[in-house]
């Protein structure tokens, strides 16, 4: 733990070194999703597919809300890091775990009570609303198991520590997919069977990394004195977590909204873009690795008092996240028909997907401006900014643009899909004016007080 102070040093290895472990971490946790859809398209029907594809949008979507909630706590900790209060770092993350435990027990009751329902709102093709009922049910009777896993990660990010969440995905991975051939492939249980396996691989995963926390030298002492909850750390970790949960939980609303009006359009349509989503988790991995590091490196920063290596953490963050953006751009608009059909063998899936991908392809040049922007907001407490950025590109801009494409567009799903970077683009323009306005502030008042 002694080197993870992101205050000092080289910018661009430093953030590279901590980047590159939480972006093979995220590369795993998207294997989860692949590894489902993956084996219930070898071994299931397209049914299955859409049940799988349809019902894990839903549980991400609420699964995303807890973690946008825990950045609470990766922020706190690391401003507390970053001023040499490791105690306090210590009582906040025990009193994070209150909140997240109350959370995990209401999203298992909303989810386990009212899956049908969501199916129903998904517009869930009949073919496949039994399967999208019951991956809903299965994984939200884990929800506790989900969250106490992600938030593990969320808190030794704030530590500085990106090693340890990527050791626990790797070996939830693993067992996800021998789960998952076990279930799907042996048992022959379809989505249900995908949802089982990811639950048991988590809870698994959780046990282990425990074991494996408790043996781990850290900053500070847990303790019974520790692991209580104080009201006042309980109100920052919801000040700063609940405008960027809200803001993730919109964005993945907007998202689901897509996915409902190609559920309308039949199975083929839903199963394709359930494909192409999946790919999507993949070529979105690099700029979303760099989105989680520049918080934690941010935060460290602000917490110590130095505002302009922040921003030159941003700017470094931009430049090598395009890198990685044009080559995204380049592989998935020009062979996405290779990406999809990873995951299903069906000719017109494939070509579904691959018609939604190329605007997804396009999107990949964009968000390497905005995740490294938001990121950077996270960092600095700017999260209500966050969160109205999130809620103008997804309601105003990604929706109606969605709905326009489908009217006008023939069921193309590129056009649907182009609503994506359609929205990107607006929040990009909101971050440089909201970065260039603030920046003034900033300087005014640094000239008074001088």
């Amino acid at each position: 733990m002694k080197n993870n102070d992101f205050t000092k040093g080289k910018i661009v290895p430093l953030l590279l070194k901590f980047m590159l472990p939480v972006l093979f971490a995220m590369l795993l946790q998207a294997m989860y999703g692949a590894v489902d859809l993956m084996i219930v398209g070898q071994f299931g029907t397209n049914a299955d597919v859409s049940g799988v594809s349809t019902g894990s949008q839903i549980v991400m979507t609420l699964t995303n809300l807890v973690i946008g909630l825990s950045m609470g706590v990766t922020v706190s900790v690391g401003q507390s890091i970053g001023r040499k209060r490791n105690d306090e770092a210590g009582m906040l993350i025990g009193t994070g775990l209150y909140i997240f435990f109350a959370a995990g027990v209401l999203f298992t009751a909303v989810g386990v009570c009212f899956s049908e329902g969501l199916a129903g709102l998904m517009h869930a093709p009949s073919e496949a609303f039994r399967n999208t009922v019951e991956y809903i049910r299965i994984c939200s009777a884990g929800f506790t198991v989900v969250i106490a896993y992600n938030l593990l990660g969320s808190i030794f990010r704030g530590l500085g520590d990106s090693k340890t969440p990527l050791l626990a995905v790797g070996i939830s991975c693993v067992l996800n997919i021998l789960f998952d051939i076990l279930f799907v492939a042996v048992l022959n249980k379809g989505a249900a069977g995908a949802a089982t396996a990811t639950v048991i691989a988590q809870f698994v995963s959780v046990v282990i990394s425990l074991l494996i926390i408790s043996r781990k030298e850290l900053p500070f002492v847990l303790s019974k004195d520790t692991m209580k909850f104080r009201k006042r750390f309980a109100g920052r970790i919801i000040r700063i977590g609940t405008p960027i949960a809200l803001q993730d939980f919109l964005v993945g609303m907007s998202f689901l909204v897509l996915l409902a009006i190609v559920n309308g359009l039949g199975l083929i349509e839903s199963a394709g873009v359930g494909v192409a989503e999946k790919v999507c988790a993949f070529i979105m991995l690099v700029p979303s690795a760099f989105m989680q590091s520049m918080s934690s490196f941010v935060a460290q920063n602000m917490g110590a008092g130095k505002g302009e290596r922040a921003v030159k953490a941003l700017q470094s963050g931009i430049l090598v996240s395009c890198i990685f953006g044009a080559v995204m751009f380049y592989v998935t608009f020009f062979h996405g028909n290779l990406l999809a059909g990873i995951f299903t063998d069906d000719a017109l899936t494939v070509l579904a997907s691959w018609d939604y991908l190329k605007a997804y392809a396009i999107d990949c040049l964009l968000t390497c401006f905005l995740f490294c922007f938001i990121g950077y907001y996270n960092g600095i407490e700017k999260t209500k900014f966050v969160m109205l950025q999130g809620l103008v590109g997804a309601f105003f801009i990604r929706i109606p643009v969605a709905f326009l494409m489908r009217s006008i567009g023939n069921g193309s799903l590129f056009l649907i899909g182009i609503a994506t970077p359609c929205s990107t683009v607006v929040q990009i323009a909101m971050c440089f004016i909201f970065f260039k306005v603030s920046g003034k502030k900033e300087h005014h008042i640094q000239e008074e007080l001088s």
